[in-house]
């Protein structure tokens, strides 16, 4: 650490979390449920309460549970999927985490820096795709790919245009900052800036992360906290599951949560679940130390939601298809689609393979793929960033979050934003399908809203775009 050691003291307390979890063990079914039926009223759920259901056995405590995460999950967010695209500009790196392929000491990976007009032809290429929303990665090298390129990187992005068509939103994912970075960072009108801890258990994170500027614990635990110091309304905060026991994680992230509630009044707008997957050269990864099953997954989603109702869950390609299909109904209400995770992957895809990936991606179906499957599901796509240009971030956007009110906002400009999708990049078979899905979720609508989307809706088919409420 070099900004004030003891303004940025440790806050994971784990001989707490240790403690919460053996006191959850003996928990008998009639207590967990009870702790389901408070999960229900959306108001979140303590760590102790947690613990208990990230070790509950009983079958019927396990379908309660993950019937209460889609009803908390629609009753907050309403039935909408927010779409996002990942898109890697840099894969140099100055550390050597034991699980990643970008790390230092892979040298079979071929470096890379993406140029402005590199950066360029990848946004045109989602542009072209349908998407709005972008999540920009960068590898965690101080000179190579710091501020003053992401500065760069961030304003080609909203720079580039496919006609009318333009990213409406850049989120950001990239190495720890200091205060006076993030206010750059702020500057460049990011959305939210998202920084994973990875592992929260120290002694595993000393030795996932040997050397460079990322076995830092401390610097990297705060990160967020320095962020919206900055003036950064919305971090992401997330787990690498797979580095130790899942159960620690899940209550490590929601420590942070806490933590980020309590001292800022703003929890995390976002939690990231990435479990381990295979990577070039990564030790770590091509033998994950406590190796996460499906079962697994499906509890950590349905245990975030109901902790933390109020946060987007968001979930990467990582997983195959058919698991992304029910991982979408416990709980998860944003998903990556058609991912590249290598720089100038989206260009190289056209003609072959990028030469290496960050990790595996598990669904390889493009973004109408996906969008097609959850329509047969009732669910409904959304580019939507109305909140980011409204000024519903940080303590506006969590109020409403909370209340269990921001589907009133997020469900007219779902709506919208598909609409959009639909009439410019959909094929036939999906246009139809989408239009189903809209004409049943308007009539979800109260009257004055459902008449105001109408209108609007008829303004976009005589032309009219980028419509937001």
């Amino acid at each position: 650490m070099t900004e004030n050691d003891e303004k940025y003291a440790p806050f994971i307390d784990e001989q707490r979390i240790h403690t919460l979890l053996q006191a959850g063990k003996s928990a008998d079914k009639s207590l967990a449920l009870e702790v389901i039926a408070k999960a229900r009223e959306c108001h979140g759920l303590e760590l102790s309460e947690v613990a208990i259901l990230l070790q509950a056995q009983d079958e019927e405590v396990l379908s309660a549970m993950y019937e209460a995460a889609l009803y908390v999950k629609n009753h907050v967010y309403g039935r909408r999927m927010v779409f996002f695209a990942p898109l890697y500009v840099s894969n140099v790196c100055a550390n050597n985490c034991l699980y990643c392929a970008f790390r230092r000491d892979n040298q079979e990976l071929q470096r890379r820096v993406l140029t402005v007009e590199e950066i360029q032809h990848e946004v045109q290429i989602l542009l072209q795709d349908g998407h709005k929303r972008i999540l920009l990665v960068a590898g965690e090298h101080p000179q190579l790919s710091g501020i003053d390129y992401i500065e760069q990187a961030v304003a080609t992005i909203y720079d580039t245009r496919v006609g009318q068509a333009n990213i409406r939103r850049v989120n950001v994912n990239c190495a720890p900052l200091s205060v006076g970075d993030f206010r750059r960072l702020k500057a460049c009108h990011i959305g939210t800036y998202q920084c994973f801890q990875e592992t929260y258990h120290l002694e595993t994170y000393k030795l996932m992360h040997p050397s460079g500027p990322k076995a830092d614990y401390l610097w990297r635990l705060h990160a967020p906290s320095r962020a919206m110091e900055a003036g950064i309304d919305d971090v992401g905060i997330g787990a690498l599951f797979g580095l130790t026991d899942y159960r620690f994680e899940v209550m490590g992230v929601l420590m942070h949560s806490e933590y980020l509630d309590k001292t800022y009044g703003v929890g995390p707008h976002t939690i990231s679940i990435p479990r381990l997957e295979p990577a070039l050269n990564a030790p770590a990864a091509n033998n994950p130390p406590h190796a996460i099953s499906e079962n697994d997954m499906r509890r950590i989603v349905a245990c975030f939601r109901l902790a933390v109702p109020y946060t987007g869950i968001i979930l990467s390609t990582r997983e195959r298809p058919e698991f992304r299909n029910e991982l979408v109904s416990l709980g998860i209400s944003q998903l990556s689609a058609g991912s590249r995770t290598a720089p100038g992957g989206y260009q190289e895809a056209k003609t072959h393979e990028p030469e290496a990936e960050q990790f595996f991606i598990g669904d390889t179906r493009s973004l109408g793929e996906v969008i097609l499957e959850l329509c047969k599901g009732d669910f409904i796509p959304s580019f939507c960033t109305a909140c980011y240009r409204k000024g519903r971030t940080g303590h506006n956007f969590m109020g409403l979050a909370k209340e269990a009110e921001i589907h009133h906002m997020c469900a007219p400009n779902a709506i919208l934003s598909f609409k959009e999708y639909l009439l410019d990049y959909a094929d036939p078979k999906t246009k139809t399908a989408g239009e189903r899905v809209i004409a049943k979720e308007v009539q979800t609508l109260d009257a004055n809203t459902r008449d105001k989307v109408q209108r609007l809706l008829k303004d976009m088919e005589d032309g009219a775009r980028d419509v937001y409420i």
